[in-house]
């Protein structure tokens, strides 16, 4: 009798607690439908006022002065230009972080927005124009947002929330250090600990409304790779008399695409090797005396990756041997593979379910594009999504791609943002993980 009536009280007790939960994500999407208006106010503003990497002073104090009214605990200046804030609920529990990137990029925006970018900026040295061609100015809007929500409901929360506003994801300039990694390196994850990392990507050609995910690798690693060739210059009407370095380097790019196609068991994932950049020579007739190659490898496998680096020096360095020239291969590791850690995908899907729709949340593919929110992920559990932003009805093979000059987004697709990341905070803290 006494067992069947505490089976009875955890019962009662669990259903009560699931109303709350209910209830507290209810009261969530009221305030986000409410708060909708200032988030695209917000999203406009930061759009017609872009800035790049480890540059952004103006969103920096945008975000501060926001966070700073809303009573939480705030530093700014983190690797450089970011903002973190603490948010502590009512009740004890885990710690969750979200994270958002306010990077734009060194691109000339041509979309005919009456907020459209008309900023100039310089860039390693070039004058450029400066756009928010991958979303980021709607990244730091929903955060906001998400940040003005929860405060609302702080009381009811069982634990912490880390909002982590990231500069430079789209690379530090040159000589510097910034993003994720420096985020990492002074201590983001740390004062409080952070239990469990979420982050979201907006795309151009997803349907508003929709979110994707998939468990386990996401997003490809992204290193930069540095090739310089070196032969001997001579007449381009004598080449017997020199060794041609572009000659040679025209091989190496061959070669580099065999490594993909004849030596990766592409089966397990899949590899990119592109050579982005040539440079060599100064006139038609001139054979140089070197020939420089800039590029990108993209994996989705830690061991492939470590794997393609090697075979890269190899397949360069013998070909250029062969010919008689030199080739020395420098890579940059700029992110790891984001990996979403499989468990956690599996316990929050019902959380995008709830926040998007059963049926409007899918898993997909992985992508070969990189996020540096895969250093977040070596420290804690990590959840990373994308979240539609094409206007319903579009086709995606038409929708302006990412760091494009051309690039747009349906602001109708932010408010299934907001919602989505403050389900995650609640669940995930209702869950008693």
């Amino acid at each position: 009798m006494k067992q069947s009536l505490f089976l009875l009280s955890l019962l009662v007790c669990s259903v009560m607690q699931a109303q709350t939960v209910a209830q507290l994500k209810e009261k969530a999407n009221q305030a986000a439908d409410r708060i909708e208006s200032k988030t695209i106010a917000w999203r406009r503003d930061l759009h017609e006022h872009p800035e790049l990497g480890n540059r952004e002073t103006r969103t920096e104090g945008i975000i501060a002065e926001h966070l700073t009214k809303l009573g939480l605990e705030v530093k700014t200046g983190v690797a450089h230009t970011g903002v973190v804030a603490i948010l502590r609920g009512g009740k004890p529990g885990p710690c969750v972080a979200l994270r958002a990137d306010m990077d734009g990029l060194p691109i000339v925006e041509k979309v005919k927005l009456d907020y459209a970018s008309k900023v100039k900026s310089e860039y390693n040295g070039q004058p450029v124009g400066v756009m928010h061609a991958c979303g980021h100015d709607t990244h730091v809007a929903m955060l906001m947002s998400v940040a003005e929500v929860l405060a609302g409901m702080k009381n009811d929360l069982h634990g912490t929330v880390k909002f982590i506003f990231q500069p430079a994801e789209e690379g530090a300039p040159d000589g510097e250090e910034g993003g994720a990694p420096l985020m990492v390196q002074e201590g983001v994850m740390e004062n409080p600990k952070v239990d469990v990392v979420f982050g979201l990507h907006i795309e151009s050609n997803i349907e508003t409304g929709r979110i994707e995910y998939k468990p386990g690798a996401f997003m490809a690693s992204s290193d930069w790779f540095h090739v310089v060739v070196k032969g001997k210059g001579s007449h381009g009407s004598q080449p017997w008399l020199g060794i041609d370095p572009i000659q040679v380097a025209a091989q190496i790019i061959e070669g580099f695409q065999h490594i993909i196609s004849r030596q990766m068991e592409l089966t397990k994932a899949p590899v990119v090797i592109t050579v982005g950049k040539i440079n060599g020579g100064v006139r038609s007739n001139i054979i140089p005396e070197e020939c420089v190659m800039d590029g990108t490898i993209r994996t989705l496998d830690s061991k492939m990756q470590k794997d393609v680096h090697e075979r890269m020096k190899i397949t360069a360095t013998n070909i250029a041997e062969a010919n008689g020239a030199t080739a020395t291969v420098t890579i940059d590791t700029k992110t790891l593979v984001t990996y979403n850690t499989p468990e956690l995908v599996k316990q929050m899907i019902p959380s995008l379910q709830s926040a998007a729709g059963v049926n409007n949340v899918a898993e997909r593919e992985w992508v070969t594009g990189a996020e540096d929110f895969s250093y977040y992920g070596t420290k804690a559990p990590s959840f990373f999504f994308y979240l539609g932003g094409m206007t319903k009805g579009n086709d995606p093979a038409k929708a302006p791609p990412h760091h494009t000059a051309d690039f747009q987004v349906d602001e109708a697709g932010m408010k299934t943002g907001v919602r989505a990341f403050c389900h995650l905070v609640i669940d995930y803290m209702s869950s008693g993980k």
